[in-house]
């Protein structure tokens, strides 16, 4: 039985981010997947890795949902002149 390059202990991984700003780990050798893009200077051993994406994606909403319900509240200008 073969163990996922994901599982190793001894791997090194990138962290990739997609037009959505959803977060990924990646192992360093492998072609970073379309829409995907590697994060630049972050290179590391999984909890390396982990920490930092845990650190970026907060909000695990996409993006464009995101925007698209920050375009629905009303703006200070509209309630105060309501």
């Amino acid at each position: 039985m073969s163990t996922s390059c994901f599982d190793r202990e001894d791997e090194t991984f990138i962290v990739l981010v997609n037009h959505e700003a959803q977060y990924s780990i990646w192992p360093h050798w492998k072609a970073v997947p379309g829409g995907w893009s590697a994060v630049d200077g972050v290179k590391g051993d999984k909890k390396t890795v982990l920490d930092y994406v845990e650190a970026q994606w907060t909000d695990m909403r996409p993006k464009s949902l995101r925007d698209w319900m920050a375009a629905q509240q009303p703006t200070d200008n509209a309630s105060a002149s309501a």
